[in-house]
């Protein structure tokens, strides 16, 4: 906690001043440009992975990066949280963008490689259990570089299912089939501080901009 504290009389005293006006403009209303969604691994910190500034992204950070698939009737399965997030970001905020942004070493994909979810917590237990679609199908259908483990090969097959989670919800169907919402899968590695994105072509994630 004083390590937060420090920080936070940091920003008053070097940060504040070159943001104040900006907050103030932000204070009015917020207009960011992409809803993105990351795991909530201490490691991934879109904003600085981004190079953003503040009111440039609507976050969603959980574990594993995982968008509840909707029922046929339009209902989250598992929790409402992340939908109302997502019908936030495209119906009122009016985003032209989203990311799925999955990571090296998750805990979360770890834990679904191994099959040993953590006892004593039936919440993330349950959610989880909602990542437990066949991703070793898709990983299958994908190109890795040579090297990549288990786990990151299952981390970036769950960005790509999450996409396709993502597509369940009506008003993001919509707007991407008009051509007015874009949808990206993204993934970071930690250990080399670079983001790849997803090659549709390639059947792969390459580095962004390399």
């Amino acid at each position: 906690m004083q390590k937060l504290v420090r920080g936070i009389r940091e920003f008053r005293e070097k940060v504040r001043p070159g943001y104040k006006e900006k907050f103030a403009h932000l204070a009015l209303r917020q207009a960011p440009d992409c809803l993105f969604v990351s795991c909530a691994d201490s490691r991934v910190v879109p904003n600085i992975v981004a190079s953003t500034d503040p009111g440039d992204l609507f976050v969603v950070r959980n574990v594993g990066n995982l968008i509840p698939l909707c029922d046929p009737s339009g209902i989250p399965g598992v929790d409402t949280g992340e939908g109302a997030a997502i019908e936030f970001a495209v119906l009122v905020l009016n985003v032209k963008d989203i990311v799925i942004c999955g990571h090296s070493d998750c805990g979360a994909m770890s834990a679904l490689h191994s099959g040993q979810l953590p006892a004593g917590a039936p919440h993330l237990q349950a959610w989880l259990r909602s990542g437990r679609s066949p991703l070793e199908e898709v990983a299958r259908e994908l190109h890795f570089r040579e090297g990549i483990s288990p786990v990151n090969r299952l981390s970036q097959a769950n960005v790509l299912r999450q996409l396709d989670h993502l597509r369940s919800y009506a008003p993001v169907r919509e707007r991407v089939d008009a051509g007015t919402l874009a949808l990206h899968a993204w993934w970071f590695d930690i250990g080399e501080a670079e983001v790849l994105a997803f090659d549709e072509e390639r059947r792969s994630f390459e580095v962004v901009g390399g």
